[in-house]
């Protein structure tokens, strides 16, 4: 069933909005949350075939360490009624630093959670502030610490670079104080300034070209050095069994089902997106109905495309067929630039190379 093999639940709370953050989230307010734990497993019994058995679960958000233990339970007891879960190979649950005790890991630990993506963003305090996160630098290894002596979780931890009153010298702080906590996988992305966030408004000016090429390079070479594979532009894993199963098949083009509201998923070339709204998703899930939002079916061409650009990503690349021989002069020119490489019947990007990966897909599609 290919359609179900991949998995995406979306919980859009938070205890704050961080200001540059542009995905569908809110704090709890009023929102009866164990209404929306059985909204979702409504849609997933309207979505998913009976007896669907993923390869991969992932839960996004806002912030899916905010539910309680009680939630939780309710909201993985109410997918298991639709789903099988006892073929997953993982199990992927964002958290962030201080919203978590040692009895909330253990619970995830029993229900099968086996990979904690944990927002840390920075080390620098004053950083932390202007982003409007609640942690201290000090939470996060604390917080990693638990993970491992209560959970024995995978760790990956997301940093940001580019950001504002952050210096090179402070990225490259942010990088060793990771690697010194041997998180299993590590993301690095750059500030983008998102229209309609805060950010946006209160920050005129951009990272430039030069600033975001100097951290992207200083976060290759520090930890390619410390034995981090790099094998997408922002995904670093320790070892090929650290690296994140569910955004690999996101990238490779494979279907996944979302859940949840803004929730998006993609079935047999139909793209669809859930509406922005926890109200009005619930309300329609209330009635047995699926949520309002939209779709659209996707061309071949369009999916081509996608392919190109999404794989070119990853160390894995793309195979040579997506492209066509008229790019041929074009590959080779790229080859002798140092920019790809192309092995057999495949071309990927070199380090180098997904510095420009998406000026590159664009000439290649």
């Amino acid at each position: 069933m290919p359609a179900t093999e991949h998995i995406y639940v979306h919980i859009p709370f938070c205890h704050r909005v961080c200001p540059y953050c542009a995905f569908y989230k809110h704090t709890p307010g009023a929102t009866n949350i164990r209404a929306f734990v059985e909204a979702v497993a409504n849609e997933a019994q309207l979505r998913l075939p009976e007896g669907a058995a993923p390869q991969t679960l992932y839960f996004g958000g806002g912030t899916p360490s905010m539910l309680s233990p009680t939630h939780l339970r309710l909201l993985v007891d109410g997918l298991r009624r639709h789903l099988d879960l006892s073929h997953l190979e993982e199990w992927s649950f964002e958290a962030n630093p201080a919203t978590f005790t040692a009895a909330k890991v253990r619970q995830w630990r029993t229900l099968g959670i086996t990979r904690v993506s944990l927002g840390a963003q920075s080390f620098d305090p004053l950083v932390l502030r202007i982003l409007g996160r609640e942690h201290q630098p000090a939470d996060i290894g604390q917080s990693v610490s638990m993970l491992r002596e209560e959970g024995g979780m995978q760790v990956n931890i997301d940093l940001m670079f580019c950001l504002p009153r952050l210096s090179l010298s402070g990225w490259r702080h942010a990088l060793e104080q990771t690697v010194a906590l041997h998180p299993e996988h590590i993301s690095t992305y750059s500030l983008t300034l998102e229209p309609g966030t805060p950010f946006a408004s209160s920050f005129t000016h951009s990272p430039t070209e030069d600033e975001e090429v100097r951290s992207y390079t200083m976060a290759h070479d520090l930890l390619s050095s410390a034995g981090y594979r790099h094998y997408e532009i922002s995904n670093y894993a320790m070892n090929e069994h650290a690296r994140s199963l569910h955004n690999l098949a996101c990238w490779r083009g494979e279907d996944y089902i979302g859940l949840g509201p803004g929730a998006c998923g993609t079935v047999r070339g139909v793209r669809y997106e859930n509406v922005h709204d926890t109200s009005l998703y619930i309300q329609a899930l209330a009635q047995g109905q699926l949520p309002p939002g939209s779709a659209e079916e996707l061309t071949p061409e369009q999916r081509r495309t996608e392919l190109i650009g999404l794989g070119l990503r990853t160390d894995e690349g793309i195979p040579l067929s997506l492209i066509g021989q008229k790019r041929d002069g074009l590959l080779h020119l790229l080859e002798e630039e140092g920019l790809c490489c192309i092995e057999a019947d495949r071309v990927r990007l070199t380090p180098r190379g997904f510095l420009l990966a998406d000026e590159i897909a664009t000439q290649l599609i």
